[in-house]
C-alpha cells in the first residue's frame, strides 16, 4: 500500500472511529464488526473488575493504523478485507484465496466484510432513483426485467433504509 493511501485509509478510519464515538454507527453486513472492533478499542485493556485505562490517541492511531491495512474503498461501500475466505467477491469469481477483494464484483449488501456509510449515501439513493425510473418505463409484456429491476430497486432501497436507521440512532430519533 502506498504511503498516500495508507494515510487516506487512516483518515478514513479515524473519521469512522469518530463517528462511532457519536453514535453513528456503519450500516451494511460488516458494521457489526466494525462497530464490535470500535468499541474494544474503547474498552481499553484489562479486565472484568479492573479500572478502564483511557487510551491515548497513539495507541488509537496504532490500533486503527492496523485495520486500515485491510480498508478497500468502493463506491458505494467500504471493504474491510480481513478474511479473505469470507469475501463474497472472491467466492462469486471462484478465487477463495485472493489476497485483495475484487472490488468491481462487490456485493455490498451482501458480503460479510462490507459496511456503509452517509458518505455512500448519495450513490445508493442515486442507484435507488435510476432503478425506480427504468422500473416505470417498462412494458406489461417485460415482466422478467420488471422483476429483476424490482430485487435491484429493494436492495438500494434496504441499503438506504439501514443507512438512514444508523443516522436516526446518532440524532436520538426513535428506532
Amino acid at each position: 500500500m502506498n504511503k498516500h493511501e495508507a494515510e487516506r485509509n487512516l483518515e478514513l478510519a479515524w473519521a469512522e472511529y469518530r463517528n462511532y464515538q457519536q453514535g453513528i454507527l456503519p450500516a451494511g453486513p460488516g458494521g457489526r464488526e466494525l462497530t464490535e472492533f470500535f468499541a474494544s478499542i474503547d474498552a481499553g485493556p484489562g479486565t472484568a473488575g479492573t479500572p478502564r485505562i483511557q487510551r491515548s490517541d497513539q495507541e488509537i492511531h496504532a490500533l486503527l493504523a492496523k485495520r486500515t491495512g485491510v480498508l478497500h474503498l468502493g463506491t458505494a461501500n467500504y471493504c474491510w478485507f480481513t478474511d479473505p475466505s469470507r469475501a463474497l467477491c472472491l467466492r462469486l469469481a471462484g478465487t477463495p484465496d485472493g489476497d485483495r477483494p475484487l472490488i468491481g464484483m462487490c456485493d455490498s449488501a451482501r458480503c460479510p466484510q462490507a459496511t456503509h456509510h452517509p458518505c455512500h449515501r448519495p450513490v445508493w439513493a442515486e442507484h435507488a432513483e435510476n432503478t425506480k425510473t427504468f422500473l416505470d418505463q417498462l412494458g406489461r409484456t417485460q415482466t422478467a426485467e420488471k422483476k429483476r429491476l424490482q430485487a435491484e430497486h429493494d436492495r438500494a432501497a434496504g441499503v438506504l433504509a439501514r443507512i438512514d436507521k444508523a443516522a436516526e440512532k446518532a440524532a436520538g430519533e426513535p428506532e
